[in-house]
């Protein structure tokens, strides 16, 4: 209910009429934080799982721990943890289309909160006015100086904007439609008064925003009448509105759209806990990996010389496994016999280091491990018949 205001005052010899301007309807319900919520669940998860991963510089196919994969994998910079500096870019990133990721003069890495982009067709693109928090750096940087990481080519938000504007209305009516389903509706008569007076409108005033203050907040209110003004409730029986679950289902519609396009599965973010392995395989393969390869390779154009790049040396990102090494354990046990890749091959599959030992490069098949090399005949099973 909205607060009562007195206008309209005229005085023509005549008794002066004092009539109440009453807003009959709520403000739209604020709806910001429908969008708020998808964006901080969706763009919330992928961060979170970007952040558990490893970032790996691997070098005949062995890890190398330099302080690359010190500032990779700790501590980007002085002020950030690596996990809290990767769910930063992750979120800039997909919110903002891109994010600037750029190395001071101590070479820490810093993103950049603000930037200008100058692009050329056949020159690097060169950024200007690159802003870290309140620090502008005075210098322009190249592209082979920056790590530079788009996601598509439209921006998310003009996406949730667009969906928002249909969505965010029909959310915003239902909310209001149900904090009016039960409100109290009063009425006020007061009497004319006579005269241009400003201090009787005044304390006329007053009293109704004492009156509106105590029935506002309280489930008793005893409100005091007093000459030439009469206060009534008027409440209407069984009315009728749309449900908590109509508003549900608006706000579960506008989080399924938005994680539709960033490639998650729905079931993901309604806390379901059955049948999530295939939901899941699909959430990596279509949300995550896609989005680990623009990184690495971001990574790899600045933070990899061309000629190493070219002889094994490479930065890769190993994302967290959504299965037991357990619950592979039959199947490795099937590849591993089958000759198919030796047990090297299959721990750096799995995301563990290969272990120095020539015999784990051997390829053994049959379920007894034999090397092939020393077999000299393939295991086909069965009896022989003597000649």
């Amino acid at each position: 209910m909205g607060v009562l205001d007195l206008f309209g005052l005229l005085k023509r010899n005549r008794e002066t009429e004092v009539m109440l301007d009453l807003d009959l309807f709520e403000d739209a319900a604020s709806k910001t934080h429908l969008k708020r919520m998808a964006i901080e669940t969706c763009i919330g998860l992928i961060s979170r799982t970007i952040s558990q991963s490893e970032f790996r510089v691997r070098k005949d196919k062995k890890t190398i721990k330099d302080e690359m994969y010190y500032k990779l994998n700790l501590r980007p910079n002085k002020n950030m943890s690596a996990s809290y500096f990767w769910q930063k870019v992750v979120r800039k990133l997909i919110y903002d289309n891109d994010c600037l990721i750029i190395q001071s003069d101590t070479g820490d890495l810093l993103i950049a909160d603000s930037f200008i982009k100058n692009e050329y067709a056949v020159m690097e693109d060169v950024f200007k006015n690159v802003i870290v928090k309140d620090y502008e750096f005075k210098r322009n940087f190249l592209m082979s100086e920056v790590i530079y990481i788009q996601y598509s080519n439209e921006k998310l938000s003009k996406l949730i904007d667009e969906l928002f504007y249909d969505y965010g209305e029909l959310f915003g009516r239902l909310v209001e439609f149900q904090k009016r389903k039960n409100q109290i509706r009063a009425t006020v008569d007061i009497e004319s008064v006579a005269g241009n007076d400003e201090e009787k409108r005044n304390k006329i005033q007053k009293f109704i925003d004492r009156t509106y203050a105590a029935i506002r907040d309280k489930v008793v209110a005893i409100i005091p009448q007093q000459k030439g003004f009469t206060y009534r409730e008027h409440q209407k029986d069984n009315a009728v509105g749309p449900s908590v679950e109509e508003i549900n289902k608006v706000t579960e519609g506008f989080m399924s759209q938005v994680a539709a396009a960033l490639g998650i599965p729905i079931v993901l973010l309604k806390g379901d806990t059955k049948d999530l392995e295939k939901p899941t395989r699909n959430y990596m393969v279509f949300c995550i990996k896609p989005l680990v390869k623009k990184i690495s390779d971001a990574l790899n154009y600045t933070m990899v010389d061309r000629s190493d790049y070219l002889n094994g040396q490479h930065l890769e990102i190993r994302t967290p496994t959504y299965s037991e090494i357990f619950d592979l354990a039959n199947s490795i046990d099937k590849l591993i016999a089958s000759g198919g890749w030796n047990r090297n091959e299959l721990r750096d599959k799995v995301g563990d280091e290969m272990v120095d030992d020539p015999k784990m490069d051997e390829y053994v098949m049959t379920k007894n491990y034999e090397s092939i090399d020393k077999t000299g005949t393939e295991h086909e099973g069965g009896d022989t018949e003597d000649e």
